[in-house]
């Protein structure tokens, strides 16, 4: 009898153990589910109620201060349209530019959409796909007698601080820059322009964007040389990570291609020199 008590009594036992790795196995599977469902909850928690834009004020025509004293641009007005579309709020904060990496790290801008060149920045930040060509060009007075960049050599060259410009001049053309009496940076191009208009500087270097809006604005001023330093493109920078975010603007962009509306943006803007010819994301 006692040996048949313990051996019923082991059977209770063994049905008890399987009963609580049952359990335990039913309790993991529901934590892993949940765990699954706060990940996506979180995924979707990451995208901000604001799109807040960093942007350089004095970078006509992606982004600048318009004749009724408020901010303007191509860049603002597509990130406006996004913003719109995805029910978000969207803020225009002009920033200085050499000071938009911290600003996006910390926290204060979520994005840097200002004709912004991604070559060379690739693995400083998360970008949408590019959406516009770009080159950085020379521009000179017409009556200067600079016809190409040989001529530049002994002559003084401006270019905006921490610009895609400056970057080529000190990378793939920086024996071009050697040949020079100098080269000078300045806080913004509309400054730059000034100066190569009173004759302190020689030539600016800068985006395609840039020159053709200034030679519009100003036709009998200033020329372009032919030869461009480089070819590149345009797009919107995020945070490192920020996939979520990136991911809903370059959506929405292909959307607003799609329907028209970056076409009619583009042509808003094509009296300061844009080409909706060089938008290239479809």
């Amino acid at each position: 009898m006692k040996k048949k008590f313990i051996a019923v009594g082991a059977a209770v036992a063994a049905l008890a153990m399987s009963a609580l790795l049952v359990t335990g196995c039913s309790s993991n599977a529901g934590s892993s589910n949940a765990s699954s469902s706060s990940a996506s909850s979180d995924a979707q928690s990451a995208l901000p109620d604001t799109l807040v834009v960093g942007f350089d004020n004095s970078y006509p025509p992606y982004g600048f201060i318009g004749e009724d004293g408020e901010y303007t641009g191509f860049d603002l007005d597509l990130a406006q349209e996004v913003a719109d579309r995805n029910d978000m709020q969207l803020e225009k904060m002009a920033i200085d530019w050499d000071a938009k990496d911290a600003l996006l790290n910390q926290g204060d801008i979520n994005c840097i959409w200002n004709g912004f060149t991604m070559e060379g920045r690739e693995d400083d930040y998360t970008f949408s796909d590019p959406y516009m060509l770009n080159e950085q060009v020379i521009v000179v007075k017409a009556d200067s007698g600079i016809t190409s960049a040989e001529d530049l050599a002994g002559k003084v060259v401006i270019t905006q601080i921490d610009s895609a410009a400056l970057d080529v001049l000190e990378g793939d053309q920086a024996d071009l820059a050697q040949t020079f009496g100098r080269l000078d940076t300045i806080a913004d191009y509309n400054n730059a322009f000034m100066n190569l208009q009173s004759g302190t500087v020689d030539a600016v270097a800068c985006d395609l964007s840039i020159a053709a809006y200034q030679m519009a604005a100003n036709p009998d001023l200033y020329v372009q040389l032919s030869e461009p330093l480089s070819s590149e493109h345009y797009a919107v920078g995020f945070k490192k990570g920020d996939d979520a975010l990136a991911k809903l603007v370059n959506d929405t962009l292909v959307e607003m291609y799609n329907d028209g509306t970056i076409k009619e943006i583009c042509e808003k803007y094509a009296q300061y020199g844009l080409d909706y010819n060089n938008w290239i994301l479809v």
